[in-house]
């Protein structure tokens, strides 16, 4: 399956992390939460996750697929933390309605302005959070 954006990951104390590049699109979305869900399925315990959004330049995903997204994924029974970056204001409207759908789920999800916000909420050291070169 073909998408517009690259996408480069690491781990955080166990946890997920990952920096997507380009455009965000569906397809790219679906394949995210898949590759998420099966790393949910083969882990021995919940990992907390990071997505730093700092690298997308277009997002094409609408609103009734964040929603779907969102009902999927709060299917999840275990206790986590997810946290995505925005540094400009249309990618932090979408990781903010994400986190608003996302409300009083098991997956805590938080939209950072700050990668030293995120940082804090995750409790783990900002570095943790550089992009992998």
């Amino acid at each position: 399956m073909a998408t517009d954006a690259a996408n480069k990951s690491g781990a955080i104390n166990g946890g997920l992390e990952g920096f997507p590049r380009g455009v965000l699109n569906e397809a790219f979305a679906d394949q995210v939460i898949e590759f998420i869900e099966m790393e949910e399925r083969i882990q021995e315990a919940p990992f907390d996750r990071y997505a730093d959004l700092s690298g997308l330049t277009h997002i094409r995903i609408g609103i009734d697929h964040t929603i779907h997204t969102a009902r999927r994924r709060r299917r999840v029974k275990q206790p986590v933390k997810s946290a995505l970056f925005a540094d400009n204001p249309m990618t932090f409207g979408v990781a903010h309605s994400y986190e608003l759908l996302m409300c009083d789920a098991m997956i805590e999800v938080r939209a950072f302005k700050e990668r030293t916000a995120a940082a804090q909420w995750l409790e783990v050291p900002f570095k943790t959070l550089e992009c992998p070169s």
